[in-house]
């Protein structure tokens, strides 16, 4: 064969081969990512709950459990984060800040990666023009834009207590907060049905997706199907102290806590269940009852999902995260009023500081705190054909991780120029977690940074400074040996403590929070 007729012969065959390469599945991964809202450690039953969450864990019994991955205290700041992969700027003030044209979102990396990308849920993270989930890198999504809204019909306004607004409720660039909910409406299942709704369409499409699920539930208001509650009616009679024993002894039971470490009776912001039980007995009871049927509601409807991923056959290419925004929430919007029954659709009720101190068993303070029981969450990953069952890590992790892990799962990389916006991208501050998911070790952060109001906190290695805005001082703790920050070792390490506090002075200048030194 002449030399010329062999070149092309060969040019042929590589064309020929090359077709066939791009003719090939896309073997990336789907992705769905799961977060519920203001949920604390202890509340489900992988992590000491008594909770029926049969769905929910079942993502750690096949998958990988982690115990020490942290988020940021906060709804806005921890969203922001997990869409952004960096730390929250501007000290977490104002919504509409906090993601900015210099920021790429987890929508926007994961479409210019070649995925379709569908969002259902809470975004919290602006509802002006600009802000809005559609012009941020989703192609689909419905849900609200705003903090917590009425489950049963998101345009009935907030009580007076609460400013008594109607929250910001859409679909796409359309809004619906003054259209008619049907009667059975229950924002939980109609996030799910989107959910499901979206990812059939991209399974028909061809591509590989991205869905961003995100539920309100069980933020207040406890509001549940009262099939639900039933199920947990009586169970709470012996009260949040006794239930925060019943749940550490399971967490020791599982593993999942060291019993050499020392766990106070209850958060010193909560009552005595004795005493607090003087109020109401029934309705102190009732709180804890609704707030398990919405974290119940919510498994239900993940198991409607991991169904909808059988049936379409993607579960095995499919990872799966599941986490929560932050701690169990002790907030009081409208005090402690037995006139506001948890449940029904009328009525506006909180779980409070009693039942959240069960909620973040075994640490300390809640929502806000720069303590443990702020800033700890569960997470789960579930991805068959590549994540090992039933496996658990004892890495630390962050938010922040996030948006780098899906852009490694993805093939691609962090751009230097925002691909939508003629703006440079801020450096990321997270880095991904697939060697985890892998069954391998990841370096790890050299340091972790918190802020809140005035909650603050630094972790590096196994010590960890926190600053509480009610004690107003750093106090210091051993992760390794007392995670739930019973012994403050401030005083006798203060060269250690003004080390650590000025690594956080300089992160917090930085990331231009405002504070006083």
């Amino acid at each position: 064969m002449p030399p010329r007729a062999h070149s092309l012969l060969i040019a042929a065959l590589l064309c020929l081969l090359g077709s066939f390469t791009l003719a090939e599945p896309n073997t990336r991964p789907n992705v769905v990512l799961i977060m519920v809202d203001d949920m604390g450690w202890s509340d489900i039953g992988c992590y000491g709950s008594e909770i029926e969450t049969p769905n929910i864990d079942r993502l750690a019994a096949e998958g990988l459990l982690f115990t020490q991955f942290y988020n940021n205290a906060k709804c806005t700041t921890t969203r922001a984060s997990l869409l952004t992969g960096l730390y929250p700027r501007n000290g977490g003030r104002g919504q509409e800040q906090l993601i900015t044209q210099q920021m790429l979102t987890l929508g926007e990396a994961m479409r210019h990666s070649g995925y379709a990308t569908g969002m259902s849920g809470k975004w919290h993270n602006g509802s002006k023009i600009g802000t809005r989930p559609h012009e941020r890198g989703f192609d689909e999504a419905y849900g609200l834009w705003d903090g917590c809204c009425n489950f049963f019909n998101p345009k009935i306004r907030d009580p007076e207590f609460k400013g008594g607004k109607i929250r910001p409720f859409g679909h796409n660039a359309t809004f619906l907060e003054f259209d008619d909910f049907p009667d059975d409406y229950y924002t939980t299942d109609a996030f799910t049905d989107h959910a499901i709704a979206t990812i059939r369409n991209n399974v028909a499409s061809g591509k590989p997706f991205f869905h961003y699920l995100a539920y309100t539930a069980p933020h207040y208001p406890l509001h549940a199907k009262p099939e639900d509650i039933a199920k947990y009616k009586g169970k709470y009679a012996e009260g949040w102290d006794a239930l925060r024993q019943q749940r550490l002894a399971r967490q020791r039971e599982l593993g999942l806590i060291d019993p050499n470490w020392e766990v106070m009776d209850r958060d010193g912001l909560a009552q005595a269940w004795q005493e607090a039980n003087k109020l109401d007995p029934q309705w102190q009871q009732r709180r804890m009852e609704v707030y398990a049927a919405m974290i119940d509601c919510v498994d239900q409807n993940i198991g409607r999902l991991l169904a909808a991923l059988d049936e379409l056959e993607i579960a095995d290419d499919t990872l799966i995260l599941f986490l929560s925004d932050n701690g169990g929430c002790a907030e009081t919007p409208g005090g402690n009023d037995p006139a506001q029954i948890p449940g029904p659709a009328e009525y506006y009720a909180h779980v409070g500081p009693g039942w959240a101190t069960a909620s973040n068993t075994p640490w300390r303070r809640y929502k806000q705190y720069c303590h443990e029981g702020g800033i700890a969450t569960p997470l789960l990953a579930r991805w068959p054909n590549t994540i090992a069952a039933a496996t658990r890590t004892n890495q630390v992790a962050h938010i922040i991780d996030v948006l780098p892990t899906l852009l490694d799962i993805a093939g691609t990389s962090y751009p230097d120029q925002h691909p939508d916006f003629a703006q440079s991208t801020l450096p990321l501050d997270g880095k991904s977690l697939a060697p985890i998911l892998h069954g391998q070790e990841r370096p790890a952060h050299e340091y972790l940074f918190w802020h809140w109001s005035s909650n603050r906190a630094v972790r590096h290695g196994d010590w960890k400074l926190a600053w509480d805005k009610h004690n107003k001082a750093w106090e210091l703790y051993d992760m390794r040996n007392d995670r739930t920050e019973a012994h403050d070792l401030a005083a006798s390490n203060p060269q250690l403590v003004s080390q650590l506090a000025e690594q956080w002075y300089a992160w917090a200048r930085a990331t231009d929070i405002q504070f006083k030194q």
